[in-house]
């Protein structure tokens, strides 16, 4: 398969939808994640593609596991696991272990001062920093790469409609900021990692010292979603409808290197059975692609903030992403912080860009801290 181009699917067919309309896109599009939320996974009545729920019974919330020896093994993986707990808010009771990796320099005195937070996306976890933490511990800063809920070696919930913007967002802030405590935090977010992160940093910007956005942005539903709509069509479609789906070959599919079956293999490893997935499906079908999405609104008073945001803020972007090619305007061109910043496509790399050019992905940031930490104080 082309590393550069997604599995094929109903929305590569060019005869048939390569001509449509805006409007007739953004309606197959949210088609798509309709059948998506509800029909092909055998959803519970009355729930809909974003986690809103109408009449029906409510699924009791029950905590999945992923069994340790699933991480046995894992190749140039040393970290040693750090564990925080936090509550679910699912009105149950319920409470979630979530794994963070916290890596930092032996020598006190080599220390930068410097906290960065490394964000992943979806399907990934913190295994994809595990080449990008190293270099930047080694140059003096402290790296905290959080497993998300749902993902990585943190608990995952068998109720897929537990998983929502909402929920993601407030597991996040408690995390970060309750259970951790960071300050001044450098935060690196990548893919679903920039949705949730992006919507932080708007919403308590004096917790950051700067932003590195990778592969990502921050789009509310309802406009023409641009040539990737044909990505993400197919993207929602092979979630929903792939019944032995494997993360790993999906970081491989938007990956520009070939990964050897053990790196694949790792990024499989919290997913021993399909409910364990419910966390990396759902958040295909939670982006909004709507005008009326439940999203839009928390989204848009984030981009009123984020317009007047000084933060030194720089794109980190993958020349070969399936669907940006590279261009980060859409988020460069409106923050103020982003002004004058030294932005930086990586040649040779694709979406996941910490597996295709993960030395060069460490330098960028740490270029970042010491040119900001220069010209800004």
């Amino acid at each position: 398969m082309n590393r550069e181009q997604p599995a094929a699917g109903p929305a590569d067919s060019a005869d048939t939808t390569g001509a449509l309309s805006p409007t007739a896109r953004r309606t197959f599009v949210a088609g798509a994640a309709v059948l998506g939320g509800t029909a092909l996974l055998g959803g519970a009545p009355g729930a809909s593609a974003t986690g809103q729920r109408g009449p029906g019974p409510v699924a009791v919330r029950a905590v999945l596991r992923t069994p340790d020896e699933q991480f046995e093994g894992l190749t140039d993986y040393p970290f040693r696991p750090n564990y925080v707990t936090i509550d679910a808010n699912d009105g149950a009771g319920s409470r979630l272990r979530v794994h963070y990796v916290d890596e930092r320099p032996a020598d006190p005195a080599a220390a930068s001062g410097e906290t960065v937070l490394l964000l992943h996306g979806n399907p990934s976890w913190s295994y994809l920093y595990r080449h990008v933490i190293p270099p930047l511990v080694a140059a003096g800063h402290r790296c905290v790469a959080v497993d998300l809920v749902g993902f990585g070696k943190s608990d995952k919930l068998a109720n897929r409609f537990a998983y929502t913007y909402d929920s993601h967002l407030d597991w996040l802030r408690h995390i970060v900021f309750d259970r951790l405590g960071l300050r001044d935090v450098t935060m690196v977010c990548h893919d679903w990692g920039g949705l949730l992160g992006l919507l932080l940093l708007a919403a308590h910007p004096n917790r950051f010292r700067r932003v590195v956005a990778s592969n990502t942005g921050l789009e509310e539903g309802g406009k023409d979603l641009g040539p990737g709509w044909q990505y993400l069509a197919t993207w929602l479609q092979y979630t929903q409808r792939t019944e032995h789906f494997k993360p790993g070959d999906v970081v491989q599919d938007f990956t520009a290197t070939d990964l050897t079956p053990e790196i694949t293999a790792a990024y499989d490893a919290p997913f021993p059975t399909d409910p364990h997935l419910h966390g990396v499906r759902r958040w295909a079908v939670l982006i909004p692609v709507t005008a009326d999405d439940e999203a839009n609104p928390v989204i848009r008073d984030a981009w009123r903030r984020l317009e007047k945001l000084r933060i030194p803020f720089m794109c980190l972007f993958g020349e070969l992403d399936h669907v940006t090619r590279g261009d980060h305007t859409a988020l460069s061109s409106r923050i103020p912080g982003a002004r004058g910043m030294p932005h930086t496509v990586l040649a040779g790399a694709a979406h996941f860009l910490q597996e295709d050019q993960a030395p060069q992905f460490a330098a960028a940031v740490d270029d970042f801290i010491r040119y900001t930490a220069k010209h800004n104080g």
